[in-house]
């Protein structure tokens, strides 16, 4: 299930603003210059589909932000806790960094957590099956997979070979709460 969680960058212990509805959410984010869109599947997919079966149960609305945002690949990334490294893949994203071009995540399972700092504040996206997310280049942010991830996402890329995070140097996220999937649900 989608959900925002707005904090001042000096208080992660009071938001001071969350919500769960998909139009307060577009809408917050839209005014941040982030795009966050809800897509459902063109065809039933189910639980167990390799790559190309998600890309085709999608590819009206991949084709749709390939041409609107010039991405010119995608590609379909499945993270388990029978990933190998994934503690390390984890730890990887946990600190705040920038891209040279936009990072845009679609969900199509599972859960994970996007924290984006703008200006004294920082976003808390969490996003879910049917989420897309869109966040400009250079804008420093980090994410958060959990303690035990599950997650399918359609990843988009303006560069062949892929983005790469470059850190800020910033100590933000440290703190932040971690992404705890059973938490944000029950919250």
């Amino acid at each position: 299930m989608s959900d925002l969680t707005v904090y001042l960058e000096s208080d992660a212990r009071r938001p001071e603003l969350r919500t769960a509805d998909p139009a307060l959410i577009t809408g917050h984010l839209a005014h941040a210059g982030i795009l966050f869109e809800r897509w459902t599947a063109e065809a039933p997919l189910p639980a167990s589909a390799d790559a190309d079966a998600v890309l085709a149960a999608y590819a009206a609305s991949i084709e749709r932000l390939k041409e609107a945002r010039r991405f010119c690949t995608v590609d379909v990334v499945r993270i388990t806790l029978q990933t190998d490294g994934v503690a390390a893949l984890r730890a990887k994203f946990l600190d705040e960094h920038i891209h040279e071009e936009d990072e845009a995540r679609f969900f199509v399972e599972g859960t994970g957590a996007f924290y984006i700092h703008l200006d004294s504040r920082v976003f808390r996206v969490v996003c879910g099956a049917g989420d897309l997310l869109s966040i400009p280049a250079g804008t420093p942010h980090w994410f958060d997979m959990g303690a035990k991830p599950r997650f399918t996402t359609i990843r988009f890329f303006s560069r062949p070979d892929g983005w790469v995070a470059t850190p800020t140097g910033d100590a933000i996220a440290a703190r932040f709460p971690f992404f705890q999937p059973d938490a944000a649900r029950a919250a």
